[in-house]
């Protein structure tokens, strides 16, 4: 699986994220769900949960409290709050 999804996950604070990933999984509010390449154009609430991401045998975890998500044309950008690596 190719970097192919720009994550940008961004706090009040500060930028936490920002490369290039082949997968991102999340905490939406009905249960976990993964974005992939060329994923339809959503946005979403998050739940308390633990954010998935990178490439296969790479994955990075990040938890957060709550937040939002924003899928568009293979950007991801989520907004957190509470997020600890």
């Amino acid at each position: 699986m190719e970097a192919s999804i720009q994550l940008d996950i961004i706090s009040p604070e500060k930028t936490l994220v920002s490369e290039k990933v082949g997968f991102v999984t999340m905490p939406g509010i009905a249960g976990n769900f993964e974005v992939l390449k060329d994923h339809a154009p959503l946005i979403t609430a998050l739940d308390a949960g633990v954010i998935c991401y990178g490439l296969p045998g790479e994955e990075k975890k990040l938890a957060i409290k709550s937040g939002f998500v924003e899928v568009r044309d293979n950007y991801v950008t989520i907004c957190v709050e509470g997020a600890e690596e």
